[in-house]
């Protein structure tokens, strides 16, 4: 599989504001501090573009707009489009940056030192390596604790470079690229929300490593290759509990009005409700691939209820994160705000169901009012040809519900 991903974009505003920062054309240097002695690689380049010059960071497949505002004199701000985040950097004469990865969903002083300097030198990715990571590797996170994690490594090599993706029970991690050095790699991905990074050594057939996630959070690993491990069927871990018949709830919309589920709207519609929230990487995926679907399927019957677990503490904070997105994206389904970014309350407002474990979960239902598929996490474009499986099999599921 061939990963590029393209992490952002920012296109400067006017020739002078450009002049102002004196970037150079070329690629980048460029580094997240998880702490004293790690840092994460993030690949950014710079270059002209209808006569303006451009940056862009690569590291996977997709493109996320970042649009520079200046402040403080000499101060950058690049905000995330999508999560409430953002780099905020200083960019001297001799086009070196510094500054910040600031991630207010994770509290106001949530920061990540941020540097990049002019690269002197570039990757030669035909260069051959002692070992190739290529295939499907059974994993474990935190191997020795009695709460150890299983996942699936997806890994891609071609020469030093390696790409690929993390899949667990409750969503994968997206587009992850990295060099193998030996028996050595890593991998790593920056979306705005997320600071991914594996790193990892194989001996005798076995991978050992750490995985961090941004500055607050660090595990080992363990990875044995096997094609044929499998994780647990996503539609088989969330369920409706054997006594509940009816499935129904009420919350606020975006204005604060009550909406009651089922009503007349939804009535003999096929359902899909989905619990999410708009700092989630995955529910991202999910929602684009929702998009598509209801564009599909919606005047034949279809219907989309998402309801936001937001990180933001007020009801209007909410439902402004989700109003954003709804608006961006120009999603035209129903909005609901279910309330604080938290799995207890969400399991707690669909008690029907056995527990949510995981944001995003989906509760697919019948024209007849019953459920039908309860779908946990969600695996996207950065799985592959699993993500393809799933849009045919789910495209499948909402043709034979519409026919009924």
């Amino acid at each position: 599989m061939k990963v590029v991903l393209l992490l952002s974009f920012l296109t400067f505003s006017s020739t002078s504001f450009t002049q102002h920062l004196k970037l150079k054309v070329g690629k980048y240097d460029a580094f997240l501090r998880l702490n004293q002695t790690t840092t994460l690689p993030v690949h950014l380049s710079v270059f002209l573009k209808n006569k303006e010059k451009t940056a862009l960071i690569s590291n996977a497949e997709e493109q996320i707009e970042l649009r520079a505002t200046l402040k403080f004199g000499d101060t950058v701000i690049l905000p995330f489009p999508d999560f409430d985040s953002e780099l905020r950097v200083v960019i001297s004469k001799k086009s070196v940056l510094n500054g910040y990865w600031i991630n207010n969903n994770k509290g106001a002083n949530y920061r990540i030192p941020f540097s990049a300097k002019l690269s002197k030198s570039s990757l030669k990715t035909e260069t051959k390596s002692t070992i190739n990571f290529t295939g499907k590797w059974e994993t474990y996170f935190d191997p020795n604790s009695t709460e150890k994690e299983a996942a699936i490594g997806l890994f891609k090599q071609e020469g030093k470079k390696i790409t690929g993706t993390v899949l667990t029970e409750t969503g994968d991690y997206r587009f992850l690229e990295g060099v193998v050095d030996n028996n050595k790699f890593y991998l790593a991905a920056f979306d705005g929300t997320h600071a991914f990074m594996l790193t990892g050594t194989e001996k005798n057939g076995k991978i050992e490593g750490t995985f961090y996630s941004g500055k607050h959070y660090q595990t080992s690993f363990v990875s044995n290759k096997n094609e044929n491990f499998k994780l647990r069927n996503a539609d088989s871990i969330t369920e409706l509990k054997k006594d509940e018949t009816n499935f129904g709830f009420t919350l606020p919309d975006l204005n604060g009005n009550s909406f009651v589920y089922p009503n007349e709207q939804t009535k003999n519609k096929v359902v899909i409700i989905q619990i999410m929230g708009t700092w989630c990487p995955n529910c991202l995926d999910e929602t684009n691939y929702y998009k598509k679907l209801y564009q599909s399927y919606h005047n034949q019957g279809l219907e989309i209820i998402s309801i936001g677990y937001e990180s933001a503490e007020t009801f209007a904070e909410q439902a402004n994160k989700i109003q954003t997105l709804k608006t961006r994206h120009n999603l035209d389904f129903t909005f609901l705000v279910g309330g604080k970014a938290n799995k207890k309350l969400a399991s707690e407002q669909f008690a029907m169901l056995n527990e949510i474990i995981s944001f995003p979960t989906s509760i697919y239902i019948g024209r007849d009012g019953k459920v039908r598929r309860v779908h946990t996490g969600f695996s996207g474009p950065g799985t592959g040809e699993i993500y393809n499986e799933y849009v045919k099999k789910t495209n499948s599921l909402i043709e034979e519900l519409l026919a009924e």
